[in-house]
């Protein structure tokens, strides 16, 4: 073999071991970027006045209702806020509270797993649904309860999808990542999953009214009478995990 042929081998070699090693470094970086891309804001989130409530770390901003601490029941576990002892947890409220709002959130489900987002939760019912309506989640293939995710519970549900002759049904199985968006105004009210819209309502109206006095909830004098309260996680009913909580004030007619 000549020299012109033992350069080029030897060039090969190295240009394969720096592209090995590039190759290596780019995958780590977007294994990083990707991590690191949740539990932040955008430029254009906070441009849109978009805020968190989970910074990803800690419990700052969350206490269990009616305590001043967190159950150990939730716990931080890569970036999310999780049940882990559904036994141990209860539910979850902000510090903060809101009236009229848009929230987006990712949430996490075990198989069987039920959970729930309550909005305008105040701290005189014995618990958050005393008072705050409930967004339902839960494993839809596999859960107990009739009141399927995305639901306002006993209240509204989507339409009839054609397909499966089945209420309409956007989620992903349990153990994959789901997508929230929950408007809530005084001009109406929508729940979103996975980028697809699911009804609309208009609180304190007479369909609404009529729906309440038809459900349980017609026992409870506190039931969705406030238009200001904390936004509340259900820890209750099996593991569940959340990121990515953010929330966006709006005004009415916005």
């Amino acid at each position: 073999m000549d020299a012109t042929n033992n350069w080029f081998i030897y060039f090969m070699k190295s240009f394969s071991r720096l592209h090995a090693g590039a190759s290596a470094l780019l995958l780590s970086t977007l294994i990083y970027s990707a991590q690191s891309a949740e539990n932040v804001l955008s430029p254009a989130d906070k441009a849109a006045g978009w805020r968190l409530l989970f910074n990803g770390k800690d419990f700052s901003g969350w206490h269990n209702f009616k305590s001043d601490t967190v159950r150990p029941g939730w716990q931080i576990k890569d970036g999310t806020m999780a049940v882990v002892d559904p036994k141990n947890a209860g539910d979850l409220v902000t510090a903060d509270k809101f009236t009229w709002f848009e929230l987006q959130l990712d949430y996490n489900i075990s198989q069987a797993g039920n959970s729930g987002i309550m909005f305008h939760v105040t701290d005189e019912g014995r618990a958050p649904w005393a008072s705050g309506p409930e967004f339902q989640l839960e494993d839809n293939a596999a859960a107990s309860d009739p009141i399927r995710c995305g639901w306002l519970y006993q209240l509204y549900q989507p339409p009839m999808d054609p397909k499966t002759g089945k209420a309409l049904d956007a989620t992903k199985p349990a153990g994959e990542w789901n997508h929230i968006r929950l408007l809530i105004s005084k001009e109406k009210c929508e729940h979103e999953i996975n980028g697809t819209k699911y009804f609309e309502y208009v609180l304190g109206s007479e369909d609404f009214n009529n729906r309440v006095a038809k459900s349980k909830f017609a026992k409870m004098p506190l039931f969705a009478k406030s238009d200001t309260g904390a936004i509340s996680l259900q820890g209750d009913h099996g593991q569940v995990a959340f990121r990515n909580i953010k929330i966006r004030v709006i005004e009415s007619g916005k």
